[in-house]
């Protein structure tokens, strides 16, 4: 999985009142390495596990030949409150890191394979994600 290798805080603030949330990423926006590319098309929080997952069935999916790039990498640590605790008594402890994907931004790219087989694993990695994409290509 994905992590940093040091933070400068442990938790970070909640954000929920960024004015950039339901506004359209223009960075990293378009297919830079490869041919075809996950786009995001809505807003949501990525862990590090989920796109490990994703990325698994991309590799697989794609084989020896094919050459893969993830343009996004977890480095918002999120907490979580251990099951049946009460409420109050601060925040919780770190469990892991996530991305804030907005809308628009290209999350894998996939080079060296078929059209067919490109937007197929593609696909297949969205799945695994909590927010819905669509295949671009260059």
């Amino acid at each position: 999985m994905l992590l940093p290798k040091k933070v400068k805080y442990r938790k970070w603030q909640t954000d929920r009142q960024n004015p950039k949330r339901g506004l359209v990423d223009t960075r990293g926006a378009k297919v830079s390495f490869g041919s075809y590319g996950l786009k995001a098309t809505s807003a949501e929080r990525v862990k590090s596990n989920q796109l490990e997952s994703a990325r698994k069935v991309l590799s697989r999916t794609i084989g020896k030949t094919g050459r893969l790039w993830i343009r996004i990498f977890p480095d918002r640590p999120f907490t979580a409150k251990a099951a049946e605790v009460g409420m109050g008594k601060g925040k919780g402890d770190p469990q892991g890191y996530c991305f804030q994907v907005f809308p628009g931004r290209i999350i894998f790219e996939v080079d060296g394979v078929p059209e067919a087989i490109a937007k197929e694993a593609l696909r297949k990695a969205g799945t695994k994600l909590p927010i819905t994409t669509r295949v671009v290509a260059r």
